[in-house]
């Protein structure tokens, strides 16, 4: 495990999460190439995705069968314009980097929204702080792990 899966393994474990965190013997940068590895539908994928919401990082967890639509998201939590993070705004509000952002383990808070799709599925599977670890968990989980706000992200 890399330092930084380490790091949300002990988040996850103080918070009480029931999954442990799994290694995979080669990269899943995707929510395809995870479902891939995992054999499960590519939509049980929560990928963790940075937005600049104003001045703010907001962590938007997405279901891998949606692509987030900023405009309904911003009007839907009545948020300024947002926009992606660049590279460097998500590891300064992560200490991750893209493509391996967990839902937990970050140097401070961030307002979550956790999409709503993910919820028909049992199990969801969430990065872990890289790009070979992943962890399993259920919607009400992630919500009360990451204190997320329930919300559709796209129409």
């Amino acid at each position: 495990m890399s330092p930084q899966s380490e790091h949300v393994a002990a988040t996850l474990r103080s918070l009480g999460a029931t999954g442990r965190v799994h290694t995979f013997d080669q990269e899943v940068p995707t929510a395809a190439a995870a479902a891939d590895q995992l054999g499960c539908d590519v939509g049980a994928i929560a990928n963790s995705l940075v937005f600049v919401a104003g001045d703010e990082p907001l962590l938007v967890l997405t279901s891998g069968a949606h692509r987030v639509d900023t405009r309904y998201l911003a009007q839907t939590l009545a948020l300024p314009k947002i926009r992606r993070a660049d590279p460097d705004q998500v590891f300064a509000a992560t200490g991750q980097q893209v493509g391996g952002v967990a839902p937990v383990g970050h140097p401070a808070p961030l307002r979550t929204v956790v999409d709503l799709w993910l919820e028909k599925y049992d199990q969801v599977w969430a990065g872990a702080g890289d790009h070979l670890s992943m962890f399993p968990t259920s919607y009400a989980e992630l919500v009360r792990l990451t204190g997320g706000t329930p919300a559709q992200v796209t129409p």
